[in-house]
Parts: C-alpha cells; structure tokens; sequence
C-alpha cells in the first residue's frame, strides 16, 4: 500500500485528491492538510510515502515547505500539483527536493498513474512543465562571457552551496562572492541564481 499525505489550501481541490486517492486501488490518503503549517506538524508523525503539494499556499511556500519535509525524511517523494507554470517556479520547487511537477488540470486517471509511476522510481511532469524545463536549458551564447571562477561559482550553486561556504572554498570573502554574482547577472541578463544556473547548465 502507498501512503499518501495531502498539502492543498482549496477545500473544493482537496477533497477531489481525498476522494481521487481514496478510489484507486493500492493508494490511501493519511492526511490532508490546508497549509504548510499543520502538514509539518503532522506528516513527519503519519510518514506517507509521497505528498501531493501545493507550490501557492498562504503563508509558507509549498517549495519551502517541500525543503522542511525532505530534511525530517529524506526518503520523502513529493509531487507538486499546482496551475503555475512559470520557470522559476517550476525550478524553485525541483531545486527544493520536488520529484514530480503536475498541473492541476491534469486528467485524474493521469494524477493517478504518475502518483504510481513516482512510487516506482519515477519522476512524472506535464508535458507543459517538462517544455518549459527543455526551453530553460536551451544553450545561451552569453555564457562565453563568463570567466572560469564565474562558471565555478555557479557550479558551487548549482550544487546548493551557500555563499558563505563558496567563499571559503575558493579562499575569497563573501563580499568578492556577490560581486561575482553581480557580475554573473549582469552578463546572462538574469535576476536570480536559478536562471543564471538554467542559462549556464543549457550551454554545457
């Protein structure tokens, strides 16, 4: 049996997952949940198998809320079901542990099939989200700009290292750190480390 755990704010969209789940053979619903708040209260003690996740709850972030979840129990599979599609939010919840992406018009038998195919090892997304991941990792002829302590620092990024621990590595303070930030910014023409990170892994 696959146990699963339920972080949605709508009442109406969660109770059709209540009921979703509820119907298909070999999954249970152990809990439902309105926001990130009383999930981390409860799911570390209920210990589902995967939670299907909001990315726009009140309050904490379903992204931040998915980062809080795989430190307690990091065999946690989570798939985020939400109606954004933008990239940044689509990377946000990737780089905080998510292991699948859905819309939430995705046909039910479909939300079914991918809550199985995760439970199995895979990594389901719409084929809306799986474009718009493709479409960020395009290459980009501004990435030659990048000088080879810049491309490093972003590897370090990529790689969730803080500022403060790239520093230490390359034996330079952090200060020097956000000027090459800085100046990472202003050469692939982006405002976050997500898409400098998209940009530069597109080109290699």
């Amino acid at each position: 049996m696959t146990t699963i755990a339920i972080v949605e704010d709508t009442h109406e969209y969660r109770n059709f997952l209540q009921a979703l789940v509820g119907s298909a053979d070999g999954l249970e619903c152990v809990g439902a949940f309105a926001n990130a708040e009383d999930a981390l209260a409860n799911i570390p003690t209920l210990k589902p198998n995967i939670v299907l996740m909001d990315i726009g709850l009140p309050g904490m972030s379903g992204a931040e809320c998915t980062i809080k979840l795989k430190a307690l129990q990091p065999e946690l599979l989570i798939l985020m079901l939400t109606i954004f599609q933008d990239s940044d939010r689509i990377f946000q919840a990737l780089q905080a542990g998510a292991t699948g992406y859905l819309l939430k018009k995705t046909p039910p038998a479909e939300i079914v099939a991918d809550i199985r195919d995760l439970s199995e090892g895979g990594a389901p997304m719409s084929s809306q989200i799986a474009r718009k991941v493709v479409e960020a990792f395009q290459p980009d002829p501004l990435v030659q700009k990048l000088t080879g302590r810049e491309k490093e620092i972003l590897t370090f990024l990529s790689k969730g290292f803080s500022y403060k621990e790239i520093a230490e590595r390359n034996s330079i303070s952090v200060k020097t750190v956000n000027k090459h930030i800085y100046n990472i910014y202003q050469k692939l023409h982006v405002n976050s480390n997500i898409e400098a990170v998209a940009k530069f892994f597109g080109h290699r």
